[in-house]
């Protein structure tokens, strides 16, 4: 089947990457994800993705340790750049080409992000994972998905969770929760909805870049998302 998007935006979550580790990186999930990736790299689909760092550190968490809340944000963006890290090297082993860029400078091992290149890298289809957030504390890497797929000009924010999709609160502690085939920015934000942080909900919708959520430990739907099959819950106008 031919994809239905041409760009997207993968936004997925450092916890993604526990499994049944009580924190760091779960070599299995790891290899896990750089599969589902690959099997939609090899549909043509151009790929950027941002993942975040609470696997490994949560700037809150610190905040309440002592450590002031703008160190504690940069050292989570650090833990995102961990994450990216492993990411590329899993996606690498499995011959899919990547890029790793950052909005802060590490020249070492990333390129910085700039737009036009991490554009160009795309059209080459190279997988760009960005790291560091927005390298500014005080915003989520869930705000970062939506600046980066707005700089990208993907198609859609595609976001992995543990769900599948959208539901009117917690399915995992309310098993009469309701499941949204659809729902708005405007009702996301009214129903104070977790999706995604309320900034990076307004980035999206003020620039009218649609969200889907789906399950991301469910093998095979990213690819049949991609496809076009009814996967997830869709946010959009």
């Amino acid at each position: 089947m031919q994809p239905q998007f041409n760009r997207i935006l993968l936004k997925l979550s450092g916890e993604a990457l526990l499994g049944e580790e009580q924190y760091g990186i779960s070599s299995k999930v790891l290899q896990y994800i750089a599969k589902e990736v690959a099997g939609i790299y090899h549909l043509g689909v151009e790929i950027g993705i941002v993942i975040g760092g609470g696997n490994i550190f949560r700037g809150v968490q610190a905040a309440a340790q002592g450590i002031d809340k703008v160190s504690g944000d940069y050292m989570g963006m650090l833990a995102t750049v961990i994450n990216a890290i492993a990411l590329q090297n899993a996606l690498e082993s499995i011959a899919v080409p990547t890029r790793l860029q950052t909005s802060i400078e590490m020249k070492q091992f990333a390129e910085p992000f700039i737009r036009r290149r991490a554009v160009r890298h795309l059209e080459k289809n190279r997988v760009v994972i960005f790291g560091a957030g927005t390298g500014n504390p005080y915003f989520t890497t869930d705000t970062a998905a939506a600046l980066r797929a707005i700089e990208i000009e993907a198609d859609v924010i595609i976001k992995g969770t543990r769900v599948d999709g959208v539901y009117d609160c917690d399915p995992e502690k309310n098993p009469d929760a309701r499941r949204f085939e659809s729902i708005t920015y405007r009702e996301v934000i009214e129903r104070n909805l977790r999706v995604m942080d309320m900034t990076a909900i307004t980035l999206a919708q003020e620039n009218k870049v649609p969200i889907v959520v789906f399950d991301l430990n469910q093998p095979g739907t990213l690819k049949a998302l991609i496809e076009g099959e009814p996967i997830g819950t869709k946010v959009s106008h």
